[in-house]
């Protein structure tokens, strides 16, 4: 038989790839789709000081309160995750991030905001951002760096492209034409996305890719074993460092960024940039990320992630520093460009690093911790610039304070474990047998 030709072979390799990339895909694309809002969060900043004549620390503490709940719900999240499955988690959070856009269209007060934006989507935030990338690394056995790089990598990408799209969207409309169209448009868009994305490979009758196929396939745990078996992994987890340290690293990271995030826009206007100019920024530091995004998981996948996570924290911190030379538009690009290595780095080992440190295990509830630390980085880090600058009309401490949180957080991955040996392997001796995962049965012969 004739060799197919290259299309062919692309969309058979499509059609026979294994589940496991259909759901990178799929939370790819969610987590683009439900974050983008507030990755472009400084150019929101500009339209409604603008727009509505609210205060910068008024602003700012709207996006603190949304980290700050999303930050304390994502335990529970991920609780909920390893109790119920992923899926049912964020439909619920489907309904809470459509229903938080749709009523943003309606804002005319400062409260809506913090009722709207801070607490409807930092709900939402919460669900999201902890069953996502967990459900990713719960289907891959092997290569979840590959997996993680590119879900990190395309995250980048989009938010490169997005945030202009949404600045042209803002001023090319009014604020409630924009809402409306990004709430019903991307509602719909989430619902349809969560249908197919499935939390556990059980769920599927499938095995999490790489995993011996002549081993018969487990059947999913019911919710009451899954929350036993959920309770005693977190009892053995929490008595290593890294369960303490990895929340704090996280926070440190995330405060670090998060300055810049919210502030580097606002920042470049003071100094004479228009604000088309000025979201470039974000264009250009998600852009320059991509390659650390997909770099740094599969380098931590391969020699171990403390060190590489160090290098791109010192990464991260040290280009914040250009910030107090920067003046014309060109510089900021400049800046933004490194800055977003080390922030595309910084940000993308975590899953990595909780496989090397635990395993297959349920990990959702522990992730949910560590992204408690983050989101409280990311609520102290927006809030801090502003009061910042609203006391002294500069960001110059401001900028201080990002470079000292991410030194901060490289010191606090060398007090780890070594990520070279798993630090709870035994975790399911503690079980009871019906909630151990049952011993290895070879899968039947295939009848001649």
């Amino acid at each position: 038989m004739a060799d197919q030709n290259p299309v062919s072979r692309a969309v058979s390799s499509v059609t026979n790839a294994h589940y496991a990339w259909y759901i990178v895909a799929l939370g790819t694309t969610l987590q683009l789709t439900t974050n983008f809002v507030s990755q472009a969060f400084a150019i929101l900043v500009v339209v409604m000081r603008d727009n509505f004549g609210w205060s910068l620390t008024a602003i700012v503490l709207a996006y603190s309160i949304r980290n700050i709940i999303g930050a304390l719900l994502s335990p529970w999240a991920g609780s909920m995750g390893d109790r119920y499955g992923a899926k049912k988690v964020m439909f619920v959070g489907a309904a809470f991030f459509m229903g938080g856009l749709l009523l943003l269209s309606t804002i005319n007060a400062i409260w809506q905001l913090f009722l709207y934006y801070s607490l409807i989507l930092g709900i939402a935030q919460a669900m999201f951002r902890v069953n996502i990338p967990t459900t990713v690394a719960a289907w891959f056995k092997i290569k979840l760096g590959v997996a993680v790089g590119i879900q990190q990598s395309a995250g980048g990408m989009g938010a490169s492209v997005l945030a202009p799209g949404l600045a042209i969207l803002l001023t090319q409309t009014d604020w409630q034409t924009a809402f409306l169209l990004i709430g019903g448009i991307g509602g719909a868009f989430v619902f349809l996305l969560v249908t197919f994305f499935h939390s556990e490979p059980a769920d599927r009758g499938k095995q999490p890719y790489g995993a011996d196929l002549s081993i018969e396939k487990p059947a999913a745990f019911s919710g009451t074993i899954a929350k036993i078996r959920s309770q005693v992994f977190m009892k053995r987890a929490k008595g290593t460092r890294a369960f303490w340290f990895l929340p704090l690293v996280h926070h440190l990271g995330c405060m670090g960024h998060a300055i810049v995030i919210v502030h580097g826009v606002n920042y470049a206007t003071t100094k004479g940039v228009s604000l088309e100019a000025a979201t470039f920024i974000i264009s250009i530091y998600s852009f320059t990320s991509i390659a650390s995004r997909f770099m740094v998981p599969v380098l931590a996948d391969r020699l171990g992630a403390k060190g590489v996570m160090a290098f791109f924290y010192f990464l991260q911190g040290a280009a914040v520093l250009m910030l107090f030379w920067t003046q014309d538009a060109w510089q900021f690009y400049l800046f933004a460009a490194v800055f977003g290595i080390g922030f595309g780095g910084e940000m993308s080992a975590f899953l990595v690093v909780n496989r090397q440190y635990f395993g297959m295990g349920p990990v959702r509830a522990v992730f949910g911790i560590q992204s408690m630390g983050a989101g409280l980085g990311m609520a102290a880090g927006g809030l801090v610039g502003s009061v910042i600058y609203d006391a002294f009309d500069s960001y110059s401490l401001a900028w201080v304070v990002s470079f000292a949180a991410s030194m901060g957080g490289m010191v606090a991955i060398f007090m780890m474990e070594s990520t070279n040996r798993e630090l709870i392997p035994d975790w399911e001796e503690n079980l009871p047998q019906e909630a151990q995962t049952p011993a290895p049965v070879p899968a039947p012969a295939p009848a001649d």
